[in-house]
């Protein structure tokens, strides 16, 4: 990153694009009847929204690019938090939904540990670590949420219509 301007655009599209994703996810869930799934998306949209506000309003006064979608250099060929659209199966069971927030929320948090490693500019790297320490913590509640699911045995809509999935 180059500029402070440069790092807020970056982190404004990859929370819209999380937003959207698990908003796009949730309403398929909902629409498939597994509202287990779809609450549990709904729940990250509304995360996924809220960084989205502090991005903005940390943007304020600053001048921030706007950029065309390709423009934008991620890591891999999405940005870090779309959670994967496999998702919208509509059998999908409520631990196989948080494995894949899991690893969209990991994706989030590498993302920003990653700028906060490389650049030399000391103001990227507060908003970095800040934006790093919101994510470890997402990270840090849906793996107690899926140890918590594991330990009681976790029934979901799939479950719960007889559907075995495989592991």
């Amino acid at each position: 990153m180059k500029s402070v301007e440069e790092f807020l655009a970056y982190a404004t599209k990859l929370e819209e694009e999380a937003t959207l994703r698990f908003d796009q996810l949730a309403d398929a869930m909902q629409g498939y009847g597994n509202k287990d799934v779809g609450s549990l998306f709904r729940r990250l949209s509304e995360y996924s929204r809220r960084h989205l506000a502090d991005a903005r309003a940390r943007s304020g006064f600053r001048d921030i690019p706007v950029m065309d979608p390709g423009a934008y250099q991620w890591p891999d060929v999405e940005s870090p938090e779309a959670a994967a659209i496999w998702a919208a199966d509509p059998f999908l069971a409520k631990n196989e939904a948080l494995e894949i927030a899991l690893a969209s929320e990991t994706a989030g948090y590498d993302f920003y540990k990653s700028v906060h490693d490389t650049t030399d500019d000391p103001e990227i790297r507060r908003l970095a670590a800040e934006f790093a320490a919101e994510e470890a913590e997402h990270v840090a509640w849906i793996r107690q949420w899926i140890d918590h699911e594991s330990k009681n045995g976790g029934s979901t809509e799939a479950t719960m219509r007889g559907i075995a999935l495989s592991n």
